[in-house]
């Protein structure tokens, strides 16, 4: 590959003999700004780089061009389903009847805006076998925090207050655990069984009248559907507790299975995930969450309704958890929602979960034979391969593996995790992309893993084509160095 020539400083660029030619020098009388901002004004002027905009303009864009983005290559974070987001969701998002609302408005004039809130909960509920729903959360993880809350107000107003442990299986997101402790819980964890799903005789074990409730994800991180589902929640309502569906893997199940008809009683979607609204970035996000009939009455307020006259805002909810967040939630995302949804309607939807099925179990055929597989069971959106071969014979871990992808033009897939399974890679490929795709994904595999008998050092020193190759991460996220100049 080539290499790619290193940006400098944005601050290293500038000189005092740059003048902007499209502003004019001041013909006015210089306020005394001072004067009116007193103390919160500053002493000295900020340390703004003296750059002319060319300058400026061919910075940013070569610093945007060394980002890697869905847009750009194969994406295949596994959990992550860095999927292609269709433009139609920007435009629809950006018509100036949603883009330009304001939080504060009356109802009577943000109809339009309401209606689209209402029938989007409509349709999830459709979606996932809910009865209710909110849109405040700001995230997925947000949305977990609020499901747990959900189950906390329930057990509090019945005065169960002796359930204080939620169970989480070993193979969940780390979010979950975290998520518990958060809220006060104690966690539980219960091992998975030689097929890499939840063990029942250890989920039985665990069970007692100190659950509030169990948090999982179906399809499971290791891209597998539990088929005792059924028996899983049922001994959790036996036991007292409640179920929480992480709705992290909902794209391969999308018109296929509802969690609600599994027997769970609240989940969170991430809409950026399923819903292909757009990921990271530091942006908005949304991870609405769903439960049913008999939780509404905790969610937080207010909620959409519909009257004879529209729609309006309720607040009248005294027994609302209260507010996760400021108003309603970010209305621009969930606009890409239901623009998605829309777009394509139930047999979409139902061809969409088909084909990020399709594409997994067809590109973990085509490299299983290189890797090993922990869990050879036909999987879902996901699958889990390792480089237990590779590091025993030639001392390359997973690690190396994914920096070699780097080379070959591809983002890498997630590595260690699941934590259950040693030198993890969790590969994701989504429904969007091509066969041709994958299939040139899948040959860089299975180079690379050619690689690692013919050229083990390669392997090792990669990636070779970046102007940083092997920073040291643990340091980079413990150490951070969060200015640009001395």
């Amino acid at each position: 590959m080539t290499m790619l020539k290193e940006t400098p400083l944005i601050f290293t660029l500038g000189s005092k003999s740059f003048k902007s030619s499209y502003i004019r020098p001041l013909d006015v009388e210089m306020p005394d700004l001072a004067a009116y901002y007193g103390d919160s004004y500053r002493a000295e002027m900020p340390d703004i780089p003296n750059v002319d905009e060319i300058t400026a303009v061919r910075h940013f864009t070569n610093m945007s061009n060394k980002n890697f983005s869905v847009e750009v290559g194969t994406y295949p974070l596994g959990s992550c389903t860095m999927k292609y987001n269709p433009k139609v969701n920007e435009d629809m998002a950006a018509l100036p009847g949603f883009a330009n609302v304001h939080p504060y408005q009356p109802c009577d004039t943000v109809q339009g805006s309401l209606e689209l809130l209402y029938e989007l909960e409509m349709q999830l509920n459709d979606l996932t076998g809910m009865d209710a729903y909110t849109f405040q959360p700001a995230a997925g993880a947000h949305g977990e925090l609020t499901g747990i809350l959900l189950i906390k107000a329930y057990h509090d107003e019945r005065g169960d207050t002796k359930r204080d442990t939620i169970i989480v299986p070993d193979a969940a997101h780390g979010t979950n655990p975290a998520t518990a402790a958060m809220v006060g819980y104690k966690v539980r964890e219960v091992k998975s069984n030689e097929h890499g799903l939840v063990d029942l005789d250890a989920l039985a074990e665990a069970l007692g009248d100190d659950v509030a409730g169990l948090m999982l994800t179906n399809p499971n991180t290791l891209g597998l559907f539990d088929c005792n589902i059924d028996k899983i929640t049922e001994m959790v309502h036996d036991a007292g507790g409640l179920c929480y569906y992480d709705g992290a893997n909902l794209n391969p199940i999308m018109m296929q299975a509802r969690p609600g008809d599994m027997g769970f009683d609240c989940v969170h979607l991430n809409v950026h995930k399923s819903l292909s609204t757009p990921h990271g970035g530091g942006g908005p996000g949304a991870g609405p969450v769903g439960c049913k009939d008999f939780l509404k009455k905790y969610l937080p307020r207010p909620v959409v309704v519909k009257e004879d006259d529209g729609f309006t805002l309720d607040y009248d909810m005294p027994e609302s958890m209260g507010k996760v967040r400021s108003f309603i939630g970010s209305f621009g995302v969930l606009v890409r929602t239901y623009a998605y949804m829309l777009r394509n309607g139930v047999e979409g939807l139902k061809e969409v979960s088909e084909g990020a099925v399709a594409n997994a179990r067809y590109l973990m055929e085509r490299v299983k034979e290189y890797y090993e597989l922990p869990y050879d069971e036909p999987c879902m959106h996901e699958f889990v391969i390792t480089s237990a071969w590779q590091k025993e014979k030639y001392g390359i871990d997973t690690n190396d593996i994914a920096k070699r992808l780097i080379d070959y033009g591809f983002h890498p897939p997630t590595v260690y995790f699941p934590l259950i399974v040693h030198e993890a890679m969790m590969v994701e490929p989504t429904e969007t992309e091509t066969w041709r795709d994958l299939d040139a994904l899948a040959q860089a595999f299975i180079d690379i893993a050619k690689e690692c008998e013919t050229d083990p050092e390669l392997v090792k020193g990669a990636p070779h084509g970046t102007p940083i190759a092997r920073p040291d991460e643990t340091r980079a996220a413990k150490d951070q160095i969060l200015t640009c100049l001395d």
